[in-house]
């Protein structure tokens, strides 16, 4: 079965101000598109094209050679973008709370805390790539990735990703991705953060 692009569950001027309609619109049924697009194109006929990305992106030396790199980018591309999708959303920047509130604090300090770690790491991502908060196996930790890849093909949970392609936030912020990031934050869905966060424990 192809891998399809998820549908969002809000509108694409949902989060306007701080992400504007124009650019999810490019961004989901464009970019994305283009990642499952190849996907499919790249698994297409063989052993792996009805796996479930995880199992795909965590056995890529077992696909053909030629078909890894295809595979890693557009499947993490996949991946990544569909976890974007479901932490954010209309109703965002509220603080989180219970566990994973208890777990920032603990481990930053506090949440503007996280959120300058967050951003730092995005900011001095070299090109493009992603900023992430994570679960390690025994923790909380911040780490950034180039390109597409994901934090799962080093055995981590993503909890949170904000996407620092230029595609996620030129149009409205050109080259100020340190204002992009800081706007993010207005629309981080914390109750589906604190979800994957448990599902991770």
């Amino acid at each position: 079965m192809a891998y399809t692009v998820p549908d969002l569950s809000y509108a694409f001027d949902a989060l306007e101000p701080h992400i504007d309609a124009r650019t999810m619109e490019i961004h989901h049924d464009k970019h994305h598109a283009a990642y499952v697009a190849n996907l499919n194109a790249a698994l297409e006929g063989t052993e792996w094209m009805d796996a479930p990305i995880a199992e795909v992106l965590a056995n890529l030396d077992a696909l053909p050679e030629d078909k890894r790199m295809a595979a890693r980018n557009n499947g993490g591309g996949h991946v990544n973008h569909t976890l974007f999708w479901e932490i954010m959303g209309p109703d965002g920047g509220r603080p989180p709370s219970g566990a994973l509130s208890e777990a920032i604090r603990s481990t930053f300090g506090s949440l503007d805390e996280l959120k300058a770690a967050v951003n730092d790491a995005g900011v001095k991502r070299f090109g493009s790539g992603w900023t992430w908060l994570v679960w390690d196996g025994t923790g909380l930790a911040v780490k950034s990735t180039p390109n597409q890849d994901t934090p799962a093909m080093d055995g981590e949970t993503p909890l949170l990703g904000i996407d620092v392609w230029e595609h996620a936030y030129y149009l409205n912020y050109q080259n100020r991705r340190p204002d992009y990031l800081a706007a993010w934050w207005n629309v981080v869905n914390w109750d589906a953060v604190a979800a994957r966060y448990e599902a991770a424990r």
